[in-house]
């Protein structure tokens, strides 16, 4: 067994910027351990552009965004153990992991921080009915095939949610000679960014159907076509609403699950809600010296917030290490009317420090404002013309505010009459 200060797991964006901001603090007995054969993360296959503008203040692609992280990184001395695969955490913070190069090494830790992101939602867990054919992919996966392995998935598509990698790969589909057919959408509403709807199904013609969804697949060997519904209020289909479409690939976005298998291993609780660990303001686990940033934490729209998070994971873990723990006692942040997912779940009693609570709001709300309330005391208000559950709500208490809280708090939303 070796020992390390600090083994972070995963060399996506958010373990870059959870490393930096650990080296930077003075860490240097440490180890960024990634499974794939390069850092970066799913980054690099998201070659369109848009990230950046909120932590660089100007727009790069996806590759661009992950290779400041990845040389700064490099000239930082960080070192990165590409290839290598965690296979459990402990409580006890001793990580298991193999790789070719050094075959089984076992670390103990005096900190980790989990940073492993998340994965799509196959079709296996939605139920659709149909024949097991080729041609259906997650949207993810056909990204892969289209931007680093030069392989088109197929000419005539559906696209099955409409979560952002989806709507992305409508756009881009398109611009590779297919013909996008339609974008379904189960609920009422997208689930992807707004500025996404328009620049890739509005500026290319391709019909939005909300409130629909796929109920049947056909086709023996190669998908051949898919039935679309409308749904009702209960999702359920509506006899008589069938829409037939001639297709052979079927795109599924329909959702991010983060990659929690080895935050079970290490006993860390998990919320039922976001999927991802229950954290305190400081992103410190129920276990004491793991910590939890980036999508495998919640999933965000940007990796600019990916990144700001993380490296405030990066702080903290380094300030654990340096000058010991400083848990206390902790006032809980419960989700109210209209709320789902508020992360961080807890904020140490006391502290002054400012907190950004993030959530996604229930439903889409007009004219609306997100309040925090201690009781019956307004700790914080912020309007905003819209909420959509596409788009992740911040929303910031001042330290002030923080020292101040003397009992659990609750996140609401409220319509203005």
């Amino acid at each position: 067994m070796t020992e390390k200060d600090l083994v972070i797991i995963g060399g996506g964006p958010a373990g870059l910027a959870a490393a930096i901001g650990a080296w930077e603090d003075g860490i240097r007995d440490m180890v960024v351990l990634e499974r794939e054969k390069q850092a970066g993360g799913i980054l690099r296959q998201c070659i369109h552009n848009g990230f950046g503008l909120h932590r660089f203040g100007e727009e790069l692609t996806g590759p661009e965004y992950a290779q400041r992280d990845i040389d700064r990184a490099k000239e930082l001395g960080i070192p990165i153990q590409c290839n290598t695969t965690v296979l459990s955490v402990t409580e006890e913070k001793v990580v298991t992991c193999v790789s070719a190069e050094k075959g089984l090494e076992i670390i103990h830790a005096r900190a980790i921080i989990l940073a492993m992101g998340c994965r799509e939602r196959p079709r296996g867990a939605l139920g659709t009915p149909g024949t097991r054919c080729a041609g259906i992919y997650t949207a993810g996966t056909a990204q892969k095939f289209v931007n680093l392995e030069g392989f088109m998935p197929g000419k005539r598509v559906v696209i099955l949610g409409s979560g952002d990698i989806g709507l992305i790969m409508a756009r881009r589909m398109t611009l590779q000679g297919a013909k996008v057919l339609a974008c379904v959408e189960l609920m009422p509403f997208s689930s992807g960014l707004n500025r996404n709807i328009v620049q890739c199904l509005q500026d290319f013609d391709i019909p939005l159907y909300l409130s629909h969804t796929v109920t049947n697949v056909e086709g023996r060997e190669r998908l051949t076509g898919v039935t679309v519904s409308e749904v009702g209020p209960d999702r359920k289909p509506i006899p008589g609403t069938e829409i037939h479409f001639d297709c052979d690939t079927l795109l599924l976005s329909v959702g991010l699950i983060p990659e929690n298998e080895l935050s079970r291993t290490a006993k860390v609780e998990l919320s039922p809600v976001t999927s991802g660990a229950v954290v305190n303001d400081l992103l410190e686990t129920s276990v004491p010296g793991i910590f939890s940033c980036g999508n495998v934490l919640h999933v965000h729209d940007l990796v600019d917030f990916v990144s700001e998070e993380s490296f405030k994971a990066g702080h903290a873990a380094a300030d654990l290490i340096l000058h010991g723990a400083k848990r206390s006692d902790t006032i809980r942040v419960l989700d109210g009317e209209g709320v789902r997912g508020t992360v961080p779940q807890m904020i140490r009693r006391g502290s002054a420090d400012e907190v950004r609570l993030m959530f996604r709001p229930a439903g889409v709300y007009k004219n609306a404002s997100a309040v925090v309330m201690c009781g019956d005391r307004e700790v914080a208000r912020k309007r905003a013309m819209i909420f959509t559950p596409g788009e992740m709500a911040v929303l910031p208490i001042p330290g002030n505010k923080v020292a101040e809280l003397d009992g659990d708090i609750t996140v609401k939303m409220e319509v203005k009459a």
